[in-house]
């Protein structure tokens, strides 16, 4: 099963990062649907905190709380966005990023 997992965890945590919010965008903003998930995808630039980081990346490291811009201090900022329309897209991209990387601290 651990081999299974070690196996499907990338696959999972990609797909979420990239196919999903094609999927969120179509079926939310359809009307501007590819323009959506552009802005979906740009949210992965919260990812540049990685470089911060000593190793870069580490396949078992749970990202919540150890990078600056994926702590729950950066959610609550990330909250505030949701409030205006046009960084509300921004938003929910950030927050389904954090949701896809917390799935990481529990696999």
């Amino acid at each position: 099963m651990q081999e299974f997992l070690l196996f499907v965890k990338p696959i999972i945590h990609y797909g979420l990062h990239f196919v999903f919010p094609g999927f969120i965008a179509y079926f939310f903003f359809r009307t501007q649907w590819k323009k959506a998930w552009l802005l979906l995808l740009a949210t992965m630039l919260v990812d540049l905190d990685h470089l911060l980081a000593n190793p870069i990346f580490e396949a078992n490291r749970c990202s919540i709380n150890y990078h600056p811009l994926h702590t729950y201090y950066a959610m609550f900022v990330y909250s505030f966005l949701l409030y205006f329309p046009k960084t509300r897209i921004i938003a929910v991209g950030l927050f389904f990023h954090m949701l896809t990387d917390q799935i990481d601290c529990i696999i």
